[in-house]
């Protein structure tokens, strides 16, 4: 990585091209790329895909920091106020999110009291704002979703329904495999399992996500709450194999061993 990087430096200078925003044309273009790699730093940091901790909070804290400063710049933006909203609301549950020994605490366990209500009424602003501003792309109905589970004081307030409605309207929007993965959990909890199971079939033909362990993760999960324990079993299995986070390892390992124990 360094040699690209000491390449790319090499054939900037070599060019003789300066530093000047884009024509109007290419920054579009431009702003999508770079508020692209800012959530995905920020996911990495939110949670990371290997290694032994759940969370690294110095990726997190700095795409945050970049998309302040993206924010700064293009006030009217949107996508950009929806993407900084986006990392506001999520990272503000950072603290409920791993227990004492870093173990995950998912969603509908977590002391919400533990959420930080500065980053969330800043994220709702931000919110609120966008969507009195035109365009809503898809960065700020990611935002409306989380904001949704921010409201809600305790896990069984959470309004599904309004959730599904954001997904689906998301997933129109984006062809993501991550997106409609998500969209088949919130089916699941607003109408029951068998519902966001059938959806994840259509997950299972496409290649950019029928191996990765979060299908077989949430499959599990759905069928935990069918009463269907022995395919539960199984998929957990396949997920612990799949991941290569060691803390998303010790979680799946813990659900199966209660499993087996039940």
């Amino acid at each position: 990585m360094a040699q690209r990087i000491s390449r790319a430096k090499q054939s900037i200078k070599s060019s003789g091209v300066g530093f000047v925003m884009p024509a109007p044309e290419e920054r579009s273009a431009s702003l999508s790329a770079v508020l692209h790699v800012l959530y995905l730093i920020f996911n990495e940091g939110y949670a990371t895909s290997a290694g032994p901790t759940h969370q690294r909070v110095d990726l997190s804290s700095e795409a945050i920091r970049l998309a302040r400063a993206a924010h700064e710049l293009l006030p009217d933006s949107g996508e950009v106020g929806g993407l900084l909203a986006l990392m506001l609301l999520t990272d503000a549950r950072r603290a409920a999110r791993t227990g004492q020994n870093g173990e995950i605490i998912p969603l509908d366990e977590q002391d919400r009291s533990l959420w930080d209500k500065e980053a969330i009424a800043e994220g709702m602003g931000l919110v609120t704002e966008a969507m009195t501003g035109g365009t809503v792309g898809s960065y700020l109905l990611q935002a409306a979703i989380a904001a949704v589970h921010d409201e809600a004081g305790r896990a069984e307030d959470t309004d599904w329904p309004q959730i599904v409605a954001l997904y689906s309207v998301l997933t129109r929007m984006s062809d993501n495999p991550m997106v409609a993965l998500n969209h088949a959990v919130a089916v699941a909890m607003a109408r029951g399992p068998a519902e966001g199971l059938a959806l994840l079939e259509k997950l299972d033909r496409d290649p950019r996500i029928k191996e990765h362990y979060r299908l077989d993760a949430v499959r599990a999960h759905l069928l935990e709450r069918s009463g269907k324990l022995a395919a539960a079993l199984r998929h957990y299995e396949a997920a612990a194999e799949k991941t290569a986070s060691i803390p998303e390892r010790n979680y799946l390992l813990l659900k199966i061993g209660r499993l087996r124990a039940s």
